[in-house]
């Protein structure tokens, strides 16, 4: 598996010819508190680029504009978190895009089990690697295994967004998944504004 790893932006040349697929690590699981270190992005041939974000500079208009490109379709899985991350660090709203564990929750009743590993196992019979999802990816110095791990977790999302789209279609819920999708950078929003462990359609 091949990358190539940026600093601070996408390249100059870097062309969106497609559906792109994207993934980030952070210091944690709180955008207020945690940093963005790294955003995965991964085309539909395989063409791999990470973004380090190393020195907390955030301005990276290349990759900004990609993410608010309204004629790209971004592929996430667990968008929610990501889509709220991309919102407070590069101030930008994803869209359009798709969620594959929405999607896997929407068609996969006959399970629990909706993370990316299995996931990946159970549709493309790959088996992902996780060691190094918890380590420290504000680290000087990423390592070699940390990169390929990160890789991983977007080289296969086009495939699974075609698996479960296939799915979905033929249960007759894909309209679900794609109102949830286009509510998402709105639910992003309200995690960021405290609404987190809110259901504000409850009673």
């Amino acid at each position: 598996m091949e990358f190539q790893l940026h600093q601070g932006d996408l390249p100059p040349d870097f062309v969106a010819d497609g559906p792109v697929a994207l993934d980030t690590e952070t210091m944690g699981l709180q955008p207020h508190r945690d940093r963005l270190c790294l955003v995965q992005l991964a085309k539909a041939n395989g063409e791999i680029h990470l973004v380090r974000f190393a020195d907390r500079n955030y301005a990276a208009p290349r990759l900004s504009a990609l993410l608010a490109d309204p004629t790209v379709l971004k592929i996430f899985h667990f968008a929610r978190f990501d889509v709220a991350v991309l919102r407070h660090f590069l101030g930008v709203a994803v869209a359009p895009l798709w969620c594959t564990k929405i999607a896997s929750k929407l068609v996969r009743t006959y399970t629990d089990r909706h993370g990316l590993k299995d996931l990946s196992r159970e549709l493309l019979g790959v088996e992902l690697q996780k060691q190094e999802q918890s380590s420290d990816w504000g680290n000087d110095q990423l390592s070699e295994a940390q990169l390929r791990y990160a890789a991983s977790d977007v080289l296969h999302l086009h495939r699974l967004k075609e698996r479960l789209e296939a799915m979905l279609r033929r249960e007759g819920r894909l309209h679900l998944a794609q109102a949830c999708f286009g509510f998402l950078p709105t639910r992003a929003e309200l995690d960021l504004a405290g609404f987190a462990e809110q259901d504000i359609l409850a009673h």
